[in-house]
């Protein structure tokens, strides 16, 4: 059984009630997590609050720097186990598994260096005065991670917050807990102070909303649903505390007839199959210029259907999806499109060792998609490409910018001028040319446009959102 995780102590729910978890890969339950309520949620927010007022908030940056340091390289020692827990926790094939883990090592790796290098300004003013800015922390932050990255995402949220100088109040998702918990457990090892990392897992509607609405966090960061998003919001605005929010995405890679196909194809699979298309910056859409649309839909529909799919430990490409009611929110987009003729150009395979107990998808790829078709502007969060063609590049950017998100695109062109015109006229936090995604790029701040959320994580950026600036005059004459 999985304990809470407070002040550096194990620590059972107050009210005693458990959940359970399931393996994707073949539904059967294999442990228990916390049923955590708001008792739990105020013990985490008073243990945080203790540590900021106290030993966390004494360090210097330096010091904070380097117990982040010395967590990156307790992880790294961890590696296989953190990637065993989320391999089975999450369904994600092995080389996944390891590929989030590592990343994490990373994002700690990262945030140790920017501990200390993260200042303020001089301003000039009137004379006799001497003006100057510099950044704190808000205090106590709350972090709701998904379960989609739930370690990658602990590393840019959490990570940031605590380069920052703030103590974390933690809530996974009730179905992605394990690899966070074992986190802050050696995030205790190194030394980190009681209070400075706590996780409390259970339900959003019961442990998300308690968090959101304690009185004693200063900031919240959630990464989900757009419908979830607004909740925290309001919950949020009655007390004036501010969010970062992340919520997803319907993101185009946009294909120019002269691209070169070879690099773009294996990129666009990638792109829509990873973490079996549940991931929030997924290359769900693809745009297609008419003069190579049968071509490239040809030579995708080949690439889709050398795909398989299959229990996480056969490290295919790709596992199961996260829970049966995900596996049927993909069968309801699927079915909606049948009812509508959208036509099926090819889809993957499950293998036969895939056991019918667990949440298989195959990949799909779409033709024909229709611009204001749900599968065209809702996030499917499965391995579901729909593609369409445009006439021009004003037809494309119409099309791009044609959904309620705004968080990633691709762009695919060998026409310099144009690479810089569609990265423009593109409505989305981040804009790729001849690449998607930049092999993660911890460093690259990270955020959308329009419903997909704002302020930044990863990066540097992340920091501003993570501290208040407070400006300092003096007058000396």
């Amino acid at each position: 059984m999985q304990l809470n995780f407070i002040a550096n102590e194990s620590v059972a729910s107050a009210s005693g009630r458990t959940l359970p978890v399931i393996d994707p890969s073949d539904g059967q339950v294999f442990d228990e997590i916390q049923r955590s309520d708001e008792r739990d949620i105020d013990a985490a927010v008073r243990a945080a609050r203790s540590a900021f007022d106290g030993p966390w908030g004494q360090l210097s940056a330096a010091e904070r720097g380097r117990l982040l340091l010395a967590l990156a390289a307790k992880v790294e020692q961890h590696v296989d186990e953190l990637a065993a827990l989320e391999q089975r926790d999450c369904g994600k094939p092995t080389k996944q598994a390891r590929a989030d883990a590592t990343a994490l090592v990373r994002y700690f790796e990262f945030y140790a260096g920017a501990c200390d290098k993260f200042h303020g300004e001089t301003l000039p003013y009137q004379n006799g005065y001497s003006v100057l800015t510099w950044r704190e922390p808000h205090g106590v932050t709350g972090h709701v991670i998904p379960w989609n990255y739930p370690m990658q995402i602990f590393g840019r949220s959490v990570g940031g917050a605590l380069a920052a100088g703030n103590c974390c109040v933690v809530k996974p998702a009730e179905d992605a807990c394990l690899s966070l918990i074992r986190v802050a457990q050696l995030a205790a090892e190194v030394g980190f102070p009681p209070g400075a990392i706590n996780i409390v897992t259970g339900y959003g509607h019961e442990v998300g909303d308690a968090l959101a609405r304690h009185p004693g966090i200063d900031h919240i960061s959630f990464t989900g649903s757009p419908k979830v998003g607004t909740l925290i919001q309001q919950v949020a605005a009655e007390r004036h505390c501010p969010v970062t929010l992340e919520l997803g995405g319907k993101s185009p890679q946009i294909v120019f007839a002269d691209a070169d196909l070879d690099a773009a194809i294996p990129v666009i699979v990638n792109a829509i199959v990873q973490n079996g298309g549940q991931t929030c910056s997924a290359g769900s859409r693809v745009l297609i210029e008419r003069s190579i649309y049968d071509q490239l839909l040809g030579r995708l529909g080949q690439a889709f259907e050398a795909l398989r799919v299959g229990p996480a430990a056969m490290d295919l490409d790709i596992g199961p999806l996260i829970r049966q009611s995900q596996q049927q929110r993909v069968w309801d987009f699927l079915s909606d499109a049948q009812s509508s003729h959208i036509p099926v150009v090819a889809q993957g395979q499950i293998v036969d060792e895939a056991p019918e107990t667990g949440f298989y998808q195959a990949p799909v790829l779409l033709a024909d998609v229709p611009v204001r078709h749900r599968v065209a502007q809702e996030e499917v969060f499965g391995p579901v490409l729909a593609a369409m063609p445009f006439d021009d590049e004003d037809h494309a950017v119409a099309l791009a910018n044609a959904t309620p998100f705004g968080l990633v695109a691709g762009v695919w062109t060998q026409d310099g001028a144009r690479q810089f015109r569609m990265a423009k006229r593109v409505k989305a936090g981040q804009v790729f040319i001849n690449n998607y995604g930049a092999g993660g790029g911890v460093e690259l701040p990270f955020g959308g446009y329009k419903s997909s959320g704002y302020g930044r994580e990863k990066g540097f950026e992340a920091l501003y959102g993570f501290t208040v600036l407070k400006t300092v005059a003096f007058k000396h004459g």
